[in-house]
């Protein structure tokens, strides 16, 4: 994966906590995403696989949130991510505690698993 000057600037100007836990996000998503293309979606950082957005992070004040870039995925996983509190697109989470890397891979699954069976319709 080819990191993104546009995501690096954007990390760079987060406060910490944030920035910390949000390059360990970035870091679980590459390792699962090798293949993806990084950049800015919808003004967050994103990854994309074939041109369709994966997974996008962001921070504000008072939380982090990650961007399953669907709307069905919360909904999908809505007992796995009970301990967040969540809308129809995203995830927010603790400015100091990055998501664990077994519930980004099912969210990443489950976004893929997504759009793969869109391409077959």
């Amino acid at each position: 994966m080819v990191t993104s000057p546009e995501v690096d600037a954007y990390l760079a100007s987060a406060p910490e906590p944030q920035r910390s836990t949000l390059t360990t996000l970035r870091a679980t998503l590459a390792a699962l995403l090798p293949e993806a293309e990084e950049g800015i979606s919808y003004g967050l950082p994103a990854f994309k696989v074939n041109g369709k957005g994966v997974a996008g992070y962001g921070y504000y004040a008072g939380h982090c949130t990650y961007v399953p870039m669907s709307g069905s995925v919360t909904a999908e996983l809505a007992a796995e991510l009970a301990d967040y509190t969540t809308t129809k697109g995203a995830v927010s989470f603790a400015v100091d505690e990055p998501l664990p890397a077994d519930l980004v891979k099912r969210l990443v699954d489950a976004r893929l698993a997504e759009i793969d069976r869109s391409k077959r319709r």
